[in-house]
């Protein structure tokens, strides 16, 4: 089986989508200062403005900014949750060590939603008319973003998330919406369709979460499996709370010859096993989105059966031969270990894949403040406005995931993945896609929406 490592970095737009100049190299992991870093980080970035973008200038204040943080402590985002605040307190630390927003300090204001829909939207209310947030940030789960993003509109607070739906980028939530620090799902599955069929087979059984997030992968990767001559030849859709998954795998075709995964939630650990019991050593080819593992260890006991299968991976959690120097600090603020664990305790490993959106998002918020010298919930339309205007984001301390380009009209951006392989109990890097490699035309053009 062909194992390519493609490192193309190619900057042709799809139509619609914003064109970008090549962004810098990443180096290697050494040469790096934390004086150097915090020096580095703690000026204003420049930015790549769209046609028409205009600076504010208002009163300097000395009060701190607050950034509401709707943070999924409990329900079945609660991993993630964990992981998505340790990540965000490090930004922090580092963004107030060099100096704040603006000189400004920066200010978390957590409140937990539940993982749940109803309960976000009232914690987005509470941002905006108790606790005088500025912006709201962070949720992953995307029916707790579908369900909170239109109280965000209605109130006027820019609703930053960090979560892969599409919901953002097919226009269906608003302006006040935005997804600048991670990928979606119809980038990332259009991106690995080709190695798939070309490396794994074209008769592909799906197993994805019954809610939006879930529904994405049915969708675009049919799609994307049928433009590469392949199909999808059964669906399965999980409740994202079950806890008993045998009773699933008897709908898998003979004749299947990708078993393409996605779980989410509390029960990821006994739907891998389960599925290793189902099948032993006869299984087809298996692709999987680390979804199914995140927060696991992949040298889990019961978990041996995945030697030799591939997962999906937004930034490799095991460090890589070629590590960038930029994961290395990464890791180090975070406090995460070459494993993708804890370096207090090996035992609690990360979400590794999904949580550097919300060290890159903040970063973003940063330069938007920045850029549109942001004084107050006033100051809340331009800086909608400085970070549509924003496009390419280079490799670096603020962006250690790698480079991306945003689209200012749909409020998306787009970026590099990963393909690992299961080596005994290692993730290796197989493949890596361009940024051009997931790009599609433009849903949407939130700019056209009134503030």
């Amino acid at each position: 089986m062909a194992e390519t490592r493609d490192r193309r970095d190619k900057r042709t737009a799809a139509a619609g989508t914003p064109r970008g100049k090549k962004p810098a190299k990443t180096g290697g992991a050494g040469g790096l200062s934390r004086r150097g870093v915090l020096a580095g980080l703690g000026g204003a970035a420049a930015l790549t403005a769209a046609p028409g973008f205009v600076r504010y200038s208002q009163a300097q204040s000395s009060a701190p900014i607050k950034i509401g943080f709707q943070v999924h402590r409990t329900g079945i985002g609660a991993a993630y949750g964990r992981w998505y605040d340790r990540t965000t307190q490090a930004a922090v630390k580092l963004i107030n060590e060099a100096g704040g927003i603006n000189g400004r300090p920066v200010e978390i204001v957590a409140e937990d939603d539940g993982t749940d829909p109803k309960r976000g939207s009232e914690v987005v209310e509470k941002f905006a008319t108790q606790h005088g947030c500025d912006i709201a940030f962070g949720t992953l789960f995307s029916h707790v973003v579908i369900g909170s993003a239109p109280r965000a509109g209605e109130l006027k607070i820019p609703y930053f998330v960090v979560s892969e739906g599409h919901h953002v980028a097919s226009g269906m939530l608003n302006r006040y919406t935005l997804q600048p620090g991670i990928t979606d799902v119809k980038s990332q599955v259009i991106a690995m369709a080709p190695w798939i069929s070309q490396n794994l087979g074209k008769k592909v059984t799906m197993i994805f979460p019954d809610f939006a997030f879930g529904h994405n992968h049915r969708d675009f990767f049919t799609e994307a499996i049928a433009a590469q001559g392949g199909e999808v030849i059964e669906r399965i859709a999980i409740p994202p709370t079950e806890s008993n998954f045998f009773k699933y795998f008897p709908r898998i075709p003979r004749e299947t010859e990708v078993l393409y995964h996605v779980m989410v939630g509390p029960g990821v650990l006994t739907f891998v096993k389960e599925m290793g019991e189902f099948y032993g050593s006869n299984r087809p080819e298996i692709f999987g989105f680390i979804d199914s593992l995140e927060a696991v260890a992949i040298d889990n006991p019961g978990l041996e059966f995945l030697d030799g299968t591939y997962f999906w991976e937004g930034m490799p959690r095991h460090a890589q031969a070629d590590q960038t120097a930029y994961d290395k600090f990464y890791r180090e603020a975070v406090g995460v270990n070459a494993r993708g664990a804890s370096v207090d305790d090996p035992k609690d490993i990360s979400t590794y894949a999904h949580m550097f959106g919300c060290w890159e998002t903040l970063y973003i918020v940063k330069k938007g403040m920045e850029a549109c010298d942001y004084k107050g919930p006033e100051s809340r339309a331009a800086l909608i406005e400085a970070v549509e205007a924003m496009s390419d984001m280079p490799a670096g301390m603020a962006h250690p995931q790698g480079a991306k380009l945003f689209n200012g009209k749909t409020h998306q951006v787009f970026g590099h993945q990963h393909i690992s392989a299961v080596r005994g109990s290692d993730l290796v890097t197989v493949h890596t896609t361009s940024i051009e490699d997931g790009l599609y035309p433009d849903e949407v053009d939130y700019t056209t929406q009134s503030l």
